[in-house]
């Protein structure tokens, strides 16, 4: 029996929107647990993929991409999960893009440079960086920006350098035993990852045409005769989203339920029957109590 010391804690993933942090959980894992599309605000809600290793439980804490325009209660909400999920963390991995760090990657670099926790410099993205000595003078400049226990070129897309990532992040986690069963890969339900992946064939089929105030509720969630039959609900905030997200003769409708059924039953191994429907509550972005009632627990 092997005497080293199991470690096991709690691993912040934070940075702006759309640095890759959900693709690099997704990889480190081995398996989708968050959904990932090229639009910003894609994450809303703090999610857990765990990284089982013989010696080490990594529990990645994916966090919505921390913004300074938070004018919506929506856009507050993700700050306070994101920050608060740093706050409670046992590592904190900042993310940043490599060749470009941004006026708003620095601002989530004067919101997290406080934590006491170890703190790890992620420059993802390197795969996009052509000839790879060009990336040298930006890693070097990173080093001197911020003062980070360790700085880690990788590509989430590709994987390269994640196994090096990996290593150094067990490396500094508490003597702990696992905090999770050491067989799960996620915190969440699938009725959660249904919803979840409702939204993300929302966001890339309808693109820029898809308004922020959109929203993914499971009404039912059962299993029949060896199928899963899951009946969701898309809310939007305006009558005439509702036009958008249907689209001409309920086509677009239609397809992203076809998306969604097809990578769930694949998910699951089993048959999906994925009704939808879509309905209006104005404004629910902005409110509170709609907040709470469609699982956005503010903090």
């Amino acid at each position: 029996m092997s005497e080293t010391a199991f470690r096991a804690g709690l691993v912040a993933i934070v940075g702006r929107p759309n640095v890759g942090k959900s693709t690099l959980v997704n990889a480190l894992v081995g398996r989708k647990v968050s959904i990932v599309a090229p639009k910003p605000q894609t994450t809303r809600h703090r999610i857990l993929g765990l990284v089982n290793r013989e010696h080490a439980q990594l529990v990645l804490v994916d966090t919505p991409g921390l913004h300074e325009s938070s004018r919506r209660v929506m856009n507050q909400y993700m700050n306070r999960v994101a920050i608060s999920s740093s706050q409670d963390a046992d590592l904190v991995v900042f993310v940043v893009e490599a060749q470009k760090f941004t006026q708003e990657d620095q601002w989530v670099w004067e919101r997290i440079r406080g934590l006491k926790q170890p703190l790890f410099l992620v420059i993802n993205k390197i795969d996009r960086v052509n000839p790879r000595s060009a990336l040298l003078p930006f890693v070097e400049e990173m080093t001197q920006r911020v003062p980070a226990s360790e700085v880690i070129p990788v590509s989430a897309q590709t994987a390269d350098n994640l196994a090096r990532l990996a290593d150094l992040i067990a490396s500094r986690l508490p003597v702990s035993p696992p905090l999770f069963p050491t067989d799960a890969v996620t915190d969440r339900d699938e009725p959660f990852h249904a919803a979840e992946v409702v939204r993300e064939k929302l966001t890339l089929k309808l693109r820029e045409e898809l308004p922020y105030g959109i929203n993914v509720q499971i009404e039912r969630f059962a299993e029949q005769d060896g199928r899963i039959q899951v009946d969701a609900v898309i809310w939007v905030e305006r009558q005439g989203q509702k036009a958008i997200v249907i689209g001409q003769g309920g086509e677009r409708l239609k397809e992203i339920g076809r998306l969604a059924r097809i990578e769930l039953a694949d998910l699951w191994q089993r048959p999906v029957h994925l009704g939808l429907w879509v309905k209006v509550k104005e404004n629910w972005a902005d409110s509170e109590s709609a907040l709470r009632q469609f699982g956005y627990h503010t903090l």
